[in-house]
């Protein structure tokens, strides 16, 4: 996994920045239901989506294990920051009204106590909403993409839909409603993608060796429009709702 503090200071230019933010907070808002009063974001980074999850009578929240991301973050987002791992939150069960979790269950083998522990802290009602099958939106079946299909196995990713549906259902939360949100400014290039290769960004399916890491870059190289973007990728967002007890 990435070093998140010492990506802070670039981590916005390097993920689409505003448009791409704007986009994510838009669509986690389309799931999050319009009586919820507090929200909570795990995984914050440096706030760039968490400030834009506005709505008139939602206060929102942030969380991020990194120290540095939380640094950036507590500028950004008004209901405040909490430095924390995502599967032992500072907050008693029921207390939130909903849990976001963007790009996070990706990067991490332990996606499922991240799930029990948004399932423990919602409210009745709450909503858990995350992106899921993060990876395989980035295959769009570009030139690049057929470079690295070798290297590429969707099915052991974290955020597997059919997983973290599982676990959700597990931990009592039932399916709800999805989306779809463009990736502003994702769109892969030969030259970045050969680059983040050399930077460990693909740790979610990409084993890093030297070997591979070589073969994969020499590819890349001979491809052609080194600088030109290829396709954005449209990420899925879903939802799963604590029911209401009904005695």
């Amino acid at each position: 996994m990435l070093d998140y503090d010492a990506e802070a200071d670039r981590y916005d230019e390097t993920r689409g920045g505003v448009p791409r933010a704007e986009a994510a907070a838009e669509a986690v808002l389309r799931l999050v239901p319009p009586g919820a009063r507090t929200l909570l974001d795990l995984a914050c980074g440096t706030g760039l989506v968490t400030e834009r999850l506005t709505r008139p009578g939602l206060r929102v929240y942030g969380a991020d294990a990194a120290p540095g991301m939380a640094r950036r973050a507590v500028r950004r987002v008004r209901g405040g920051v909490v430095l924390a791992d995502a599967r032992a939150l500072p907050l008693p069960d029921g207390s939130v009204d909903a849990v976001s979790a963007v790009w996070l269950l990706h990067l991490v083998p332990f996606s499922a106590a991240i799930v029990a522990e948004a399932a423990r802290v919602l409210r009745p009602g709450g909503v858990f909403v995350a992106t899921v099958d993060k990876d395989a939106a980035h295959d769009v079946g570009s030139d690049i993409d057929r470079v690295l299909a070798p290297y590429r196995s969707h099915g052991r990713a974290s955020d597997r839909g059919d997983l973290i549906a599982a676990t959700a259902t597990a931990h009592g939360l039932a399916p709800a409603d999805a989306t779809r949100f463009t990736g502003h400014g994702q769109g892969a290039t030969p030259r970045r993608t050969a680059e983040n290769l050399r930077r460990g960004y693909y740790a979610s399916w990409f084993d890093g060796s030297p070997g591979a890491t070589v073969a994969l870059t020499t590819d890349l190289a001979d491809l052609p429009d080194q600088d030109r973007p290829r396709a954005d990728p449209a990420y899925r967002l879903v939802s799963f709702r604590r029911p209401v007890r009904r005695d």
